[in-house]
């Protein structure tokens, strides 16, 4: 199986900085809600939790795309399950698990070539390959 990863590096101007950031933000507030509701619930699957979370979220964070959104609550649900799974061999200490940052991952439906031409940011791209 080969995986490949982009390392995108934007230029960007103040305001797009602060405009990445309330995207990040919004993104983190998102991952660190549903994560703490999947770990106090017992509900790990990604499904159920975008069921419970996804209409909430549209509604609070209209500009946000609803890839990010749901991309997040998919985040969650790996960080919820890999705890749970960290708590029951006994290897954490804490109730719940801190998320302090987050990767925002870009499926193809919310970046695509032709999106990337569009894109007014100038960028250096970097691919790495690892089978």
């Amino acid at each position: 199986m080969l995986c490949r990863a982009v390392a995108v590096e934007l230029e960007v101007t103040r305001e797009l900085n602060s405009l990445l950031y309330s995207v990040e933000s919004a993104y983190l507030n998102i991952v660190r809600e549903v994560v703490e509701y999947a770990v106090a619930n017992n509900v790990l699957n990604a499904t159920q939790l975008h069921k419970l979370f996804y209409h909430k979220y549209r509604g609070e964070y209209q500009d946000l795309n609803s890839q990010l959104i749901i991309q997040a609550i998919r985040q969650a649900s790996a960080v919820a399950k890999s705890f749970i799974e960290r708590r029951r061999k006994g290897l954490v200490g804490k109730p719940y698990p801190e998320v302090r940052s987050v990767s925002i991952r870009f499926t193809e439906k919310a970046w695509s070539y032709e999106e990337f031409v569009k894109s007014i940011a100038p960028v250096r791209l970097s691919l790495t390959a690892q089978q």
